[in-house]
């Protein structure tokens, strides 16, 4: 059987005390069949997101470690952050890497998300191409007011309730959200004005549900420890529309306003064609071809070779 590989990023709703972050990210160090390729915390956010890759078992094997380190540590009646949350271990996604498909990886996140209750107690909601609801397919709809609203109408809506676990959600640790999607791509755009209301109306003019570019969702936020405000996004499909394409909107509509980007900011890992795609556009490069990056025509040799 070939060697299958995925991508899974999980958020936990923890992006301020170094030593729950800690115990949090060990669970996936060390790991036979596991690599941590990334991990990061926002303070403002108060999130972190992890990065991994490997083997589907072992990679779901620490997940349940992880999630009984988030459950012991983070209530989510005391949660407070920029980032819209349910759960103490709010998203977990499954993305196909080589060897398994994207059905594969739906059924992947089902079996994942029954042991994941009656290992942890903690509720599921898929979305994505998981979803078993296709309201449910959106993010944010699951999320819609948060933990705060979701606790109340899980007992009483039906169509609140979880997709696996009683009708309501873990007393502390709230509900997770598992599926299987493509890459996604974590861009921020760091606005150099302490105004959120810009950063949310910069947002609204971006993100597909107001109107703006398809496969990309968004929301302004505040940065209070640094004093600026922040265009906060996912690209759910960055083919469909590049990172230059959305930054180059967001510079102008800033404009508008008399405020500049500062910076901005990749979280987690990133494919290496969508780096390529707004550096040749940046530099004009005419007819810009993956293969002409020396490293990866490297790689592309070197495995030729292997096999």
């Amino acid at each position: 059987m070939a060697m299958q590989l995925i991508e899974c990023v999980p958020n936990f709703s923890e992006g301020r005390r170094q030593e729950v972050i800690g115990e949090i990210v060990n669970c996936f160090r060390d790991k036979r069949g596991v690599y941590l390729f990334d991990h990061r915390a926002d303070e403002d956010h108060n999130r972190l997101v992890v990065s991994l890759v490997g083997a589907p078992v072992p990679i779901c094997d620490a997940l349940i470690e992880a999630a009984k380190a988030a459950e012991k540590h983070i209530d989510m009646n005391k949660h407070q952050g920029g980032h819209p949350r349910i759960g103490a271990v709010d998203v977990v996604p499954f993305t196909p890497i080589k060897g398994i498909s994207m059905d594969e990886c739906i059924e992947l996140a089902h079996a994942f998300g029954e042991r994941y209750y009656k290992e942890t107690g903690i509720p599921v909601y898929f979305y994505e191409d998981a979803a078993k609801r296709p309201e449910r397919k959106r993010l944010e709809v699951i999320r819609k007011g948060q933990y705060e609203t979701l606790k109340e109408e899980a007992k009483t809506k039906p169509e609140r309730r979880p997709d696996v676990g009683e009708a309501c959600l873990h007393p502390t640790a709230g509900a997770t959200v598992i599926g299987a999607r493509k890459f996604l791509v974590a861009f921020n755009v760091n606005l150099d004005t302490t105004d959120v209301a810009i950063a949310k109306k910069i947002a609204a003019a971006v993100r597909a549900s107001s109107g703006g570019f398809c496969c990309v969702k968004g929301i302004g936020l505040a940065l209070e420890e640094r004093g600026i405000t922040q265009v906060s996004m996912n690209l759910v499909d960055y083919e469909k529309n590049s990172l230059y394409r959305v930054l180059e909107t967001i510079r102008m509509e800033a404009r508008r306003w008399g405020v500049s980007v500062i910076e901005t900011e990749v979280y987690g890992m990133i494919p290496v064609n969508a780096i390529l795609e707004s550096a040749a556009y940046y530099l004009q490069i005419a007819d810009f071809k993956p293969e002409q990056v020396l490293e990866l025509k490297l790689l592309d040799i070197m495995s030729e070779k292997a096999e």
